[in-house]
C-alpha cells in the first residue's frame, strides 16, 4: 500500500472528487460489520446471512473516510472492516441509477417535489460527506458514499464484487500508529487511491 492523494496534497481540486483503488476492471470500496457477517462473507466469498438483503447497505471508496465511520475498528457492531473490490460496470450502474440523498435546488430545478418522488423510487442514493484525515479532521474536497437498496443490493451481492478481504489486523495496526502520531508512517501505509473518473450517464449526482 502507497500513500493516498488526499485534498491536503491536491489543494483546489473541486469541492466533490471520486477517489479509489482502482484498475482497468475494478475498484476497491469499504465496509465495516459486526464479526458474524464479517465471518460468513468470507467464508462464502459474497455476503451471505446474517447480512440483510433487504437493508440499504453503504459503500465507501474513501479509505479514511470508512477509518472515520468506524473509528478504525473501534466502534460496536464495526469491529471488522472489509475491502470489497467490485467490477467497474457494477460502479457505473450504480451512479447511473443513483439519487442524491438531499435536495439540491441547482440539480433539481427547484423542483423537490420530483426529488422527493425520485428518491423513493431510486436503488441507489449518493451522499458527499467531508472528506477525512488521518485523525478523522475533515478536509478540502468531499468524499462520495453510495448506499445501496433493493436490486442494487442484489446486484452488488451477485454480479459485482469479486473478492472480499479483511484488512482489520492492517486498520488496527494504522490505529496505534496514528494514536501514537505516527501520521507519517501511517500515511505512507494508506491504500493508493487515485481520481477516479466519474461515469457518463451519472444521474447529475457527480
Amino acid at each position: 500500500m502507497t500513500e493516498s492523494p488526499t485534498a491536503a496534497r491536491h489543494p483546489g481540486r473541486g469541492r466533490q472528487e471520486i477517489y479509489a483503488d482502482h484498475d482497468d476492471a475494478t475498484l476497491v470500496v469499504y465496509q465495516a460489520y459486526p464479526p458474524a457477517i464479517a465471518d460468513a462473507a468470507l467464508a462464502a466469498g459474497r455476503f451471505t446471512g446474517p447480512f440483510k438483503r433487504e437493508r440499504m447497505t453503504w459503500i465507501k471508496p474513501s479509505f479514511t473516510w470508512m477509518m472515520y465511520r468506524c473509528g478504525y475498528a473501534a466502534k460496536p457492531g464495526q469491529e471488522r472492516v472489509l475491502a470489497i473490490r467490485i467490477r467497474r460496470e457494477g460502479f457505473a450502474w450504480a451512479l447511473r441509477n443513483a439519487c442524491l440523498s438531499h435536495y439540491d435546488p441547482d440539480r433539481h430545478g427547484g423542483d423537490r417535489a420530483a426529488w422527493r418522488q425520485a428518491l423513493r423510487q431510486s436503488p441507489v442514493r449518493v451522499q458527499w460527506d467531508p472528506e477525512r484525515g488521518l485523525r478523522g479532521d475533515p478536509l478540502g474536497h468531499r468524499s462520495i458514499q453510495i448506499g445501496l437498496s433493493g436490486a442494487a443490493v442484489a446486484r452488488y451481492v451477485d454480479e459485482w464484487t469479486t473478492t472480499i478481504t479483511d484488512i482489520t489486523p492492517f486498520v488496527r495496526d494504522l490505529r496505534a500508529l496514528v494514536a501514537a502520531a505516527r501520521l507519517d508512517e501511517a500515511r505512507a501505509l494508506l491504500p493508493d487511491e487515485r481520481p477516479y473518473p466519474a461515469p457518463s450517464g451519472s444521474g447529475g449526482v457527480c
